[in-house]
């Protein structure tokens, strides 16, 4: 095996769930409040782009709060990132949703869920 890939072992974090482009993910995010205290920071929002492989994996999460669109981009195997929560799986065929930043309301979070519907017999 590549010495790099092995040291690079070491810092992955193997407990973190499979999601892709189209997620609506909560990222649970550490925020040090003083010396001794740290406070989780909940952030809701859909995945629109992952990028990169190994530690240097990537995802960009957006929503959109009281109009505004937000999003953050965090590193797959960051330490600050206490675990990631799968709200709803969607169904996409883009690998980089950046069209939704064009979209305002429910168009900007309406996404096909990956459940298959019966076709009724016609």
């Amino acid at each position: 095996m590549d010495k790099i890939k092995l040291i690079e072992s070491e810092y992955l974090k193997k407990d973190m769930p499979k999601f892709n482009v189209g997620d609506t993910v909560k990222v649970l995010v550490k925020i040090p409040e003083g010396p001794d205290k740290v406070r989780l920071h909940p952030f809701e929002g859909v995945v629109i782009a992952k990028k990169g492989k190994g530690v240097k994996e990537s995802f960009t999460v957006r929503k959109v709060s009281y109009g505004e669109g937000i999003e953050r981009v965090y590193p797959l195997h960051s330490p600050s990132i206490e675990r990631i929560e799968i709200s709803r799986s969607g169904k996409v065929k883009k690998a980089k949703l950046y069209y939704l930043r064009g979209k305002v309301g429910k168009r900007a979070t309406k996404i096909a869920s990956k459940t298959k519907k019966e076709n009724p017999p016609s």
